[in-house]
């Protein structure tokens, strides 16, 4: 089966590219004693999935988006797998007809070569770490990630493709003297912290702000202190008393290991939450998890100078740092936190847009000024 088109131009230019991250952490895997029996795509195998993918997430099967996920890995890898008898070409045709079957989260179909072609063996859920996965988002919007290593099921971004747009993750952003644990966590290779501690739950909230589409703030504040109430009009429309501590008591009760059950009810108390942060206004929540209010309105301190520009930066590869307005990153939500973080510099401010953006507001001992990165490539 083969489809009549042109080649997607980027696919080309990000493989060589997507081949040496993939290569560089396999080594660094080996010296550190990890396991090294991952099999990668080389370059040709890389730029093919890649060009597949694309020309297939822009087509409808029954007027529904193809939402695919390809990993290259052999077919019997892992037990309990799903094998074709005929496996399918790899082509855009052939993609976007089985899309329905898998397009629910952590199926993969998987990619190999056989008889000397790269075909579609069937489905699986188990993917090895450091192997190579591509996830259709949306149309001509590709992921290319690999799975962190851990028992968590989560996976670290290494490329975004939006069009002719291609976006390398930079790894060198998480060494910064003063990057937010959240971001180094995102970009995080090299981190030792697993996704159940605190800066990952930050993470999978900011996941779950994202999803729900509708924007939304969150602000992280220090336990025990109530210096960011001089930052909030009062009264507060939605305080809490007391503060809701469940996502706190859950993160409390992990264990080395934690079940399902304790992942899932983390998971559920994580989507109450950043469901709250699309009420117009601030959720704020301690550094501890414990949620002291929702709807918030943000004010200027008294006495504190307007913020009139802060550090933006995007943890991708060429990606230049530039001191801009605060109002050019983005409405009142961004000014607000902007503001926020000026007047109470050891918070943490999240702003999810509806349109997909996520901006992390921190503020930079190094600069002396409020660090705004963008995050949405590694939220993908």
């Amino acid at each position: 089966m083969n489809d009549f088109r042109r080649p997607y131009p980027a696919a080309r230019l990000v493989a060589p590219q997507i081949r040496a991250h993939f290569v560089s952490h396999l080594e660094a895997s080996r010296q550190r004693g990890g396991e090294a029996d991952v099999a990668l795509p080389d370059v040709e195998d890389i730029e093919a999935i890649v060009d597949a993918a694309f020309w297939a997430s822009l087509r409808r099967e029954e007027n529904y988006i193809p939402k695919i996920s390809l990993a290259f890995l052999a077919p019997g890898f892992a037990d309990q797998t799903l094998q074709f008898e005929h496996p399918l070409p790899l082509s855009a045709t052939a993609l976007t007809r089985v899309s329905p079957a898998v397009e629910r989260a952590g199926i993969h179909l998987g990619v190999w070569r056989i008889d000397g072609e790269l075909q579609v063996w069937g489905a699986t859920r188990m993917v090895p770490a450091l192997g190579f996965v591509l996830e259709v988002a949306a149309p001509g919007l590709l992921v290319v990630k690999h799975h962190r290593g851990d028992d968590s099921g989560k996976f670290l971004n290494v490329a975004v493709l939006e069009g002719d747009q291609v976006k390398i993750v930079d790894e060198g952003a998480s060494s910064l003297p003063d990057c937010p644990e959240l971001l180094a966590s995102l970009v995080g290779f090299a981190a030792s912290n697993t996704w159940v501690e605190m800066p990952n739950v930050l993470v999978q909230l900011a996941v779950s702000m994202r999803a729900h589409g509708r924007g939304g703030l969150l602000l992280t504040v220090p336990s025990g202190s109530s210096a960011w109430r001089d930052s909030i009009v009062r009264p507060i429309a939605y305080g809490l008393d007391p503060p809701f501590t469940r996502l706190h008591d859950l993160v409390a009760e992990q264990t080395k290991d934690p079940d399902w059950q304790w992942r899932q009810s983390v998971e559920h108390v994580v989507d109450t939450i950043a469901g709250l942060t699309a009420v117009d206004g601030a959720a704020v929540m301690t550094d501890r998890h414990e949620l002291l209010a929702f709807g918030a309105k943000i004010m200027r301190r008294r006495g504190g100078q307007p913020v009139d520009r802060v550090a933006l930066t995007e943890p991708v590869e060429g990606s230049v740092a530039a001191v801009v307005p605060p109002t050019q990153l983005g409405g009142t939500r961004h000014l607000s936190a902007a503001q926020f973080i000026q007047d109470q510099r050891d918070g943490l401010a999240l702003v999810a847009s509806q349109d997909g953006r996520f901006t992390v507001f921190a503020w930079s001992p190094c600069e002396d000024l409020v660090h705004a990165h963008r995050v949405d490539t590694l939220l993908l």
